[in-house]
């Protein structure tokens, strides 16, 4: 390949990965902060809350897949993908301004609906950008490498709209606010900051979505005449057995991860105090996530993609055990956020690993069925990050019923507040990191001999 042809590709996959930080910073808010918001704004019951994300994924489990179908199906001029990519950010842009903003003046049996059918909206629309982005990783090529790249690529872009969120609102927390806690004199959030950075993620999902999809081209590979049908989706699960295996592993340690990242704000207002600080913590994270992108090119070159995923997940489960251990001195948060720096590390490196994982699983299916389903497989991906984020909020709401939360007390929460709140946030992500590596270690079977068989049948049945 030219020099100038490999530009041009860069320039493709570049313009591929800016796509990946509008839609993380939509995630980024509902998943870190919209718990918050629902339990210290809104005030609303935890159990009502209980009730609802559970719900809500027996939904997800019906749309999700049936929206991988539609893509695989779609005839656009402008592509399989492309136009679902718009379409999706454009509506999650307005249901994420909605569902952090009670525009209505709404309360009590009112808003407990509003907030519900905005909850699950929020997930049907981030499904109908989110599936069709990830499917395109299989469409720009069949080679492993390339494909990490690809993946390697799209996922430093994600990484840059969690640090968006994660390092600047606390920042522009303490610049909108207008509310403190009594006790410590120092800045919370607020209905005011949940509307702005609301806004503020809402516009920069259709703005990175549209640079994304006016710059990449689509390869027309393959094309997909087949209708929805639950019974093609339980032929996939049933015969492709690596899916159902990456959907557990992957669901496990993506709990642990949004442990951390929706646990913070908790405690950094109630434990530490400050919730301020957690902008400083999340700086760490976010050096450790760039910083991880760089394991997958290096350990590729001295060993295997499987090894290398097992290396992440441990290096994530090192550094939630010296968070925990920082977390005793006296001067700790330094200390946590080099500890996170380590996690994060490990973390970017599995989430990367998950992505071509997928990839691989759609070829895997090929050769078992004959079709390809790269949608509908992708479509997956996406359902298991709501799987892991309802694990996790069923564990968070959970504790905060059982201790006695009170968002309006903020560090004056009783002290069984405080020890549930540091346990989901120290102990947890380790325990579901480590769960992970077991099962992936027993269970997951496509390592790169098998894939190198996998690539080579295909190729000479085309």
């Amino acid at each position: 390949m030219s020099e100038k042809n490999n530009k041009k590709g860069l320039l493709r996959y570049l313009g591929y990965g800016v796509g990946a930080v509008g839609l993380d910073l939509s995630y980024g808010m509902f998943y870190s902060y919209l718990n918050k918001y629902l339990t210290d704004v809104l005030k609303l019951s935890s159990n009502f809350l209980l009730v609802l994300t559970p719900i809500a994924r027996i939904w997800d489990g019906i749309n999700d897949p049936m929206m991988g179908t539609i893509v695989d199906n779609g005839k656009f001029k402008m592509g399989k993908y492309r136009p679902w990519i718009l379409i999706g950010s454009f509506l999650n842009a307005i249901i994420l301004g909605l569902l952090f903003n009670n525009v209505f003046g709404l309360s009590g049996t009112a808003l407990y609906i509003y907030i519900a059918f905005m909850y699950v909206f929020w997930g049907m629309t981030n499904t109908l950008a989110d599936i069709p982005y990830w499917s395109m990783v299989p469409s720009f090529t069949s080679d492993p490498n390339e494909r990490s790249i690809i993946a390697t690529i799209a996922r430093t872009f994600s990484g840059l709209g969690q640090g968006i969120i994660s390092i600047g609102a606390p920042i522009l927390m303490g610049l909108v606010s207008i509310t403190t806690d009594p006790n410590t004199n120092e800045k919370v959030f607020d209905e005011r900051t949940f509307m702005i950075l609301s806004l503020v993620s809402a516009v920069g999902l259709i703005l990175f979505s549209t640079i994304s999809v006016s710059t990449v081209k689509e390869n027309h590979r393959t094309q997909s005449n087949e209708k929805f049908s639950f019974r093609k989706i339980f032929t996939i699960a049933k015969n492709n057995d690596q899916l159902l295996v990456f959907m557990l592993f992957a669901m496990l340690s993506n709990a642990g991860f949004y442990m951390i990242s929706g646990v913070g704000a908790y405690y950094f207002d109630v434990v530490v105090g400050d919730g301020s600080k957690q902008s400083g913590f999340n700086t760490f994270g976010a050096i450790g996530s760039i910083l991880g992108l760089a394991v997958i090119p290096i350990m590729m070159k001295f060993t295997t993609r499987r090894r290398t995923y097992q290396f992440s997940l441990s290096l994530a489960m090192a550094g939630y055990l010296g968070m925990l251990i920082c977390a005793k001195a006296a001067d700790s948060i330094t200390g946590m956020g080099i500890c996170y720096l380590i996690a994060q590390v490990g973390t970017a490196s599995m989430f990367v690993s998950q992505t071509v994982f997928l990839a691989d699983i759609v070829d895997y299916g090929e050769y078992k069925m004959g079709f390809r389903a790269e949608s509908i497989t992708f479509s997956m991906k996406g359902f298991l990050q709501k799987m892991a984020y309802t694990l996790q909020t069923i564990i968070l709401y959970s504790g905060l019923s059982i201790s006695h939360y009170d968002g309006e007390l903020h560090s004056a929460n009783p002290a069984g507040a405080h020890t549930s709140i540091s346990i989901m946030m120290l102990v947890l992500p380790m325990i579901l990191m480590g769960l992970s590596l077991i099962v992936f270690t027993f269970k997951f079977k496509l390592n790169d001999k098998k894939m190198q068989e996998i690539t080579e049948k295909l190729a000479a049945k085309k």
